[in-house]
């Protein structure tokens, strides 16, 4: 009888050991969003104020090691910054803020590293493509928009910034994160009149999301 309980619990723990080294290896799936503050950083431009948007998207989890994992996303992210209006020229008759939205689609790829149980930390390279782009004179209320042509822009459609955040997973896969991303290359093209401003896009991104 005490054999067979003692194999009885050696199967049971056996069992319970291949569960979790498969959990532990299993490649996740989630959905993600948040709020973004964005802005632009460059020693050219003064008073520029950050732009609030959102963003949501796609992502995986692919462990490595325990507590090793790469995670590639896909993302929607309104970017971009708020101009203070000046009028001094009489351009325009608004004291309102003028807010020129970038949109991009956001391809992060991250290293995410377990510091403890849920509590991980991230970074890597993050690919940015953009889809649209205007100026919003009337950020707060319908109306005001004018859509920036691709021919008369001077924003590079393609955008590569590093990301670094942390995140905490619950045990039901409810997850909590923040992240920092600022711009490697600038904003401007280079055959254009800011072909010589270094402008850098830079975010604040704070949100939630599940892992199924």
């Amino acid at each position: 009888m005490k054999k067979v309980i003692l194999v009885a619990a050696a199967a049971v723990f056996s069992m319970t050991s291949i569960n979790a080294q498969s959990d532990s290896k299993a490649v996740q799936f989630g959905v993600k969003g948040g709020v973004n503050f964005s802005t632009i950083t460059s020693d050219d431009f003064n008073d520029l104020k950050s732009r609030t948007s959102f963003n949501v998207g796609l992502l995986a989890e692919i462990p490595l090691t325990d507590r090793i994992s790469i995670q590639p996303e896909v993302m929607y992210s309104g970017q971009g910054f708020d101009v203070k209006e000046v009028d001094q020229d009489n351009v325009f008759d608004t004291n309102e803020n003028v807010e020129y939205q970038l949109d991009y689609i956001q391809v992060p790829v991250l290293v995410k590293v377990y510091l403890i149980e849920g509590l991980s930390v991230e970074a890597g390279p993050q690919f940015g493509f953009k889809i649209h782009e205007e100026l919003d004179f009337q950020p707060n209320s319908d109306g005001g928009d004018i859509e920036v042509n691709a021919d008369d822009s001077y924003i590079k459609d393609f955008d590569t910034s590093l990301a670094l955040g942390a995140a905490y997973k619950f045990d039901g896969g409810f997850f909590v994160n923040a992240r920092y991303t600022f711009g490697l290359t600038s904003i401007f093209k280079d055959d254009t009149v800011f072909q010589n401003v270094d402008a850098k896009n830079a975010v604040w991104q704070a949100g939630v999301g599940f892992m199924f």
